[in-house]
């Protein structure tokens, strides 16, 4: 078996030279009624398919800096899918063993995803006693970490990293625009990547104003909680990193129009996306009426839809966990209308 010599230089070597520097593209389909400019971050196009790759290295990085692992060590994390990936990608190519601790929401695809890395799964069946998955996920990492000798969590839920490596996904939007976006839309899980923007933006003083973009059920912004079919959007745990001063709105989707947001991104862009970027289309489309007619909105979409053919892209399973979808409903709140004075779904902080 080879062995792998960790070393800091690795994060822009091989595979991880990758990660970052994705494209910003512009939307001229999704609302072709509305005149603001609208452009899109394709963090789904990082090797390990989403804007997870990002925080993965950053953070493992800083652990090997650190010399918090060694080649012996077991890194452990909860993660409802990305995150896994991300760092099974970066432990499989720095030869590190990997555990990550997931719930019932994983998608199938996902899974045979992290076990072609080598990752090891171990599975929570049941929430916690206030109801989270999340919670209880966080729960078995701990219990892992005191039964596994020279174990290590990265911890995405409060690593400054995780935040810290998302100033460099700003920084890519703006130069590729050359220009501040006037909006940016960024849906929220851990709260790493809309943070991450939002201190670039309150640092070097720009006038983009923040739309965050989160799940009905979620308990990010102080809402109930309550079930959750798509991973990866919203939580069930407040988050250290979030600093609602930074956040100029929320809106809050839901997972029936995550899927509408997903097929409409699908048939009028052709890019295929998962069930966060679907959110940020409804959320785009639910603003658009009350933002000047000239302003340029930046949106994040963060993985690939592939991961979720089983899913959100089925009929069948919609149908069964998310029943009858009312479309033309969906669709009059979402779509671009002028005259639309409603501001269902947004609140402001």
């Amino acid at each position: 078996m080879m062995v792998h010599i960790i070393d800091s230089k690795k994060s822009c070597q091989g595979i991880l030279s990758a990660i970052g520097r994705t494209p910003l593209i512009q939307l001229t389909q999704l609302y072709p009624e509305s005149t603001c400019s609208l452009f899109a971050k394709l963090e789904l196009v990082n090797p390990g398919g989403s804007i997870k790759d990002r925080p993965a290295l950053a953070m493992l990085m800083r652990a090997v800096e650190e010399d918090n692992i060694t080649h012996n060590t077991t890194i452990v994390e909860s993660s409802s899918g990305n995150m896994a990936i991300g760092l099974a990608q970066v432990c499989c190519y720095l030869g590190l063993k990997l555990m990550v601790v997931v719930d019932p929401t994983l998608n199938a695809q996902t899974a045979r995803i992290l076990q072609t890395y080598g990752a090891h799964i171990e599975s929570v069946t049941e929430p916690d006693l206030n109801g989270s998955y999340l919670g209880a996920r966080l729960n078995r990492v701990r219990i892992l970490l005191e039964s596994i000798p020279d174990s290590y969590w990265p911890n995405q839920y409060t690593n400054k990293d995780n935040v810290r490596s998302h100033y460099q996904t700003m920084h890519e939007i703006v130069t590729a625009l050359d220009r501040e976006p006037d909006y940016l839309f960024v849906a929220t899980s851990t709260c790493g990547t809309i943070m991450g923007c939002a201190e670039y933006i309150h640092q070097f003083r720009l006038k983009t104003k923040i739309i965050a973009v989160d799940a009905v059920g979620s308990v990010l912004f102080g809402k109930p909680l309550a079930t959750r079919h798509i991973p990866g959007h919203g939580a069930g745990v407040p988050s250290t990193l979030l600093d609602t001063s930074y956040v100029d709105q929320v809106v809050h989707i839901t997972d029936q129009e995550c899927v509408l947001g997903c097929r409409q991104l699908l048939q009028r862009e052709a890019i295929l996306a998962g069930g966060s970027s679907g959110a940020v289309v409804v959320a785009l489309g639910k603003i658009l009426p009350h933002i000047h007619s000239d302003a340029t909105c930046a949106v994040i979409f963060c993985d690939r839809g592939e991961r979720y053919l089983d899913t959100i892209y089925c009929d069948e399973w919609v149908a069964t966990n998310l029943g009858t979808i009312d479309e033309e409903q969906i669709i009059n709140s979402c779509l671009f209308q002028v005259g639309n004075t409603s501001f269902s779904g947004v609140n402001g902080l």
